[in-house]
């Protein structure tokens, strides 16, 4: 949930007159120094090697990695957007995107001559505008589902080849987490002396998160997020009220997950239970595994998410390194994205165990593989394979910043049983097109 501080930047943005791409130029002679802003500290040790190598290559280019904090990240960038002092280059995210491009604040990277046919298909569309490509796609992460195999052999129970699920609760899924999910007692939900209220172990955690929860149901079971990109919310319809509802199912119904006063957001601890044992199976984005897997006093396993009665659809979250459109070095900006978008670059992160490429191809991703295979004993391949099926975007619409936490506020009465799920999407779908511009 966003900070006041960072709803109030964002607002803003909406006043900013359109940038005029293309209006910076490079200083004549000497050397060049580019700022370049991330989010996330953990990374910035394999960009420290990544630019060492541009700067070798590019002798009149320095680099300074500049490091913030998430909302931090966005409530500055959005205030040197309106101040005309954005970084040189920096991270761009599917959900902050429409708010950017639409505003002119993105150079348009036309001039690179990328073949774009090279990259993940979902990344290059959530870094498109109306046609022309506004961020050089990075990398991707996913969700899958983490689980715990001490709790899966001490339940006498093997991951299946697939999980899978439906509305009526049909499905490997649920009559998995039926076997897991155990109380004090040794009970199981649906055995005689069950008590849901001293839960030792739940089976699945199933919680109001959008990119890696109820978004995957809906699109497994034949739901459409929006009707087209930079279109309306569509997320109303039966396909979806029946998806959120077996989500919902979960927690209050068949009482397999952690009830939602303990995983709603802001103050959702579902992360901290599955690392602490009590949930069995966590759907969770690659990108969380450097945070979780160090604290796992346990084998943790990857699944591939569930396949729902349309077969399997999971989000791709693609980040694209974008560049300012005033930057005064706008030519060199443009050179180190391009290079942030070579193999050289792109290998170099998936190697160290940072993120999957956005370039396609099996041999340049396994060095991701390899990495978590061989120094955390995870295998990460699930990932990978779901990623070349059925995949799609979080909603590139304008509005979504200043829209979630009115939909995260929904979607937790939804989860809490106080709000039924029909009448919870429609107010959402309603709230969230009044949004879009």
């Amino acid at each position: 949930m966003k900070s006041p501080r960072l709803r109030l930047a964002l607002a803003a943005l909406t006043l900013l007159p359109l940038a005029a791409c293309g209006s910076g130029s490079s200083d004549a002679g000497g050397p060049v120094t580019l700022t370049y802003r991330i989010w996330d500290e953990q990374q910035k040790v394999g960009y420290d090697k990544v630019m060492a190598a541009f700067e070798k290559a590019n002798p009149n280019i320095k680099v300074k990695i500049e490091v913030l904090p998430w909302d931090d990240y966005w409530t500055k960038l959005t205030a040197d957007a309106v101040a005309g002092s954005g970084p040189d280059v920096f991270w761009m995210q599917v959900t902050y995107f429409p708010e950017f491009a639409t505003k002119g604040v993105l150079a348009d990277l036309g001039s690179l001559g990328l073949d774009t046919a090279k990259y993940h298909p979902n990344v290059v569309a959530s870094n498109t505008y109306e046609g022309k490509l506004y961020g050089v796609p990075k990398d991707w992460g996913m969700p899958g589902v983490l689980y715990n195999k001490d709790l899966f052999k001490k339940a006498g129970v093997e991951m299946p080849d697939k999980l899978t699920w439906a509305p009526d609760g049909s499905g490997t899924l649920l009559e998995l987490a039926r076997k897991l999910t155990v109380d004090e007692a040794g009970k199981h939900p649906g055995e005689a002396g069950f008590n849901a209220a001293k839960t030792k172990v739940y089976g699945f955690a199933s919680a109001n998160h959008s990119q890696t929860q109820w978004m995957n149901w809906i699109e497994s079971n034949g739901g459409k997020l929006i009707d087209k990109p930079f279109g309306k919310y569509t997320f109303n319809d039966d396909a979806s009220v029946q998806a959120v509802q077996f989500g919902v199912d979960l927690v209050n119904k068949h009482q397999v997950s952690p009830p939602a006063s303990q995983t709603n957001p802001p103050t959702g601890t579902a992360a901290d239970m599955f690392k602490g044992g009590q949930v069995a199976m966590y759907p969770a984005n690659n990108a969380l595994l450097p945070f979780v897997a160090p604290e796992a006093a346990f084998e943790i396993g990857v699944a591939m998410m569930p396949e729902g009665p349309k077969g399997r659809s999971a989000n791709i979250n693609g980040l694209g390194e974008a560049v300012y459109a005033k930057s005064k070095h706008l030519e060199e900006a443009k050179k180190l994205a391009a290079y942030l978008g070579t193999e050289e670059a792109q290998k170099s992160m998936a190697d160290q165990g940072f993120a999957f490429p956005a370039l396609k191809g099996d041999a340049l991703a396994q060095g991701y593989v390899d990495f978590w295979k061989n120094t955390k004993k995870i295998d990460v391949t699930p990932y990978l394979e779901e990623s070349k099926g059925t995949t799609f975007n979080m909603p590139i619409v304008t509005g979504w910043t200043g829209f979630e936490q009115k939909l995260n506020s929904i979607f937790n009465e939804i989860y809490l049983g106080r709000l039924p799920v029909k009448q919870g999407l429609d107010q959402a779908v309603t709230d969230g097109n009044a949004t879009i511009k």
